[in-house]
């Protein structure tokens, strides 16, 4: 009885030691054994790792991009502008020996050369870049950071620049600024929209004086466009440029059968549903064009006859 006491006593210190002796590395991990304190040369890849016992300790390390946000830093720039800035860093450990070796938290190391890189890259650079051109800030904070991080076994993938937070004062200085050149925009444009609009008028006013009924024909267009509303009333002059016009398209034989003591309009009715065509007495317009002037016509009565 005793013996098999001891048998099973056996089987469990055989059991603990094994378990002891054995252990599980995932995927994402890699393995550093120590030997009595000494760290040996090979990793122990994913699956069972077989430890020595007593003599080995295995310590894991993590081969995933760790993302590591950067608190954000208080700073003032190039340009003596008080910013806020704040970041993100993505980051792995390419050589498990010496980030478990060479470093003691290799995260917390990291993360203090991300805040003082950011405090450098602000008081480097201007409030322009930092809002505009954050592609070329972010290479340089990488270059930084990665310098002292390869010593660690550790390589910067990413860095970005998340948010820049500006004082209320200078906000409102910003939006002035950009409401002024959206004010100075708009003025070019309504200056160069008049300067074409002045060349296109200047040649059709070259255009209407060589052409007169151009200019009639423009007038009608105008009437026509605003009768079309019907909401207002239309003076319209009858210019005695369209009767010269109209007594220059008139035929020759037609002008030669207006008369001086005839209406003045003739109306004469075509077949099968012709337009009436209505002509002007234009012998009298001639008349009255080569009329003698106003004083004659008015009459005026004689100084030496003063009127009773």
């Amino acid at each position: 009885m005793i013996v098999l006491y001891l048998v099973l006593a056996a089987l469990v210190v055989g059991l603990i030691g094994a378990a002891a002796c054995v252990r599980v590395v995932k995927q994402f991990e890699r393995g550093v054994v120590f030997r009595f304190g000494r760290v040996r040369p090979e990793v122990r890849r994913p699956g069972l790792a077989l430890l020595v016992p007593i003599a080995d300790r295995l310590q894991k390390v993590n081969m995933q991009i760790i993302t590591m946000p950067v608190p954000a830093q208080d700073g003032i720039t190039r340009d003596n502008v008080t910013v806020r800035v704040d970041a993100v860093v993505y980051f792995s450990v390419v050589d498990p020996v010496r980030a478990a070796v060479d470093v003691q938290d290799y995260v917390s190391a990291i993360g203090q050369v991300a805040q003082t890189s950011l405090r450098s890259i602000i008081g480097k650079s201007d409030l322009d870049d930092l809002l505009s051109n954050r592609e070329r800030l972010n290479q340089g904070m990488e270059l930084m950071i990665d310098s002292p991080a390869l010593d660690w076994g550790v390589h910067i993938e990413r860095v970005e620049i998340k948010d820049v937070a500006l004082p209320e004062t200078m906000k409102r200085s910003m939006s002035r600024q950009a409401e002024a050149e959206r004010e100075r925009r708009a003025r070019i444009i309504t200056a160069d929209g008049e300067l074409q609009a002045s060349e296109k008028l200047g040649q059709a006013a070259e255009v209407m004086s060589e052409h007169p009924a151009a200019l009639q024909l423009r007038l009608l267009q105008t009437v026509v466009e605003v009768a079309a509303e019907k909401n207002s009333t239309l003076v319209l002059p009858f210019p005695v440029e369209l009767l010269r016009f109209l007594e220059r398209s008139t035929p020759q034989e037609n002008a030669n059968t207006v008369g001086v003591g005839e209406p003045t309009t003739t109306r004469g009715a075509a077949k099968n549903g012709s337009p009436v065509s209505i002509a002007p007495d234009l012998t009298k317009v001639r008349e009255i064009e080569h009329s003698e002037g106003p004083a004659e016509r008015l009459h005026w009565p004689d100084r030496a006859h003063p009127m009773v």
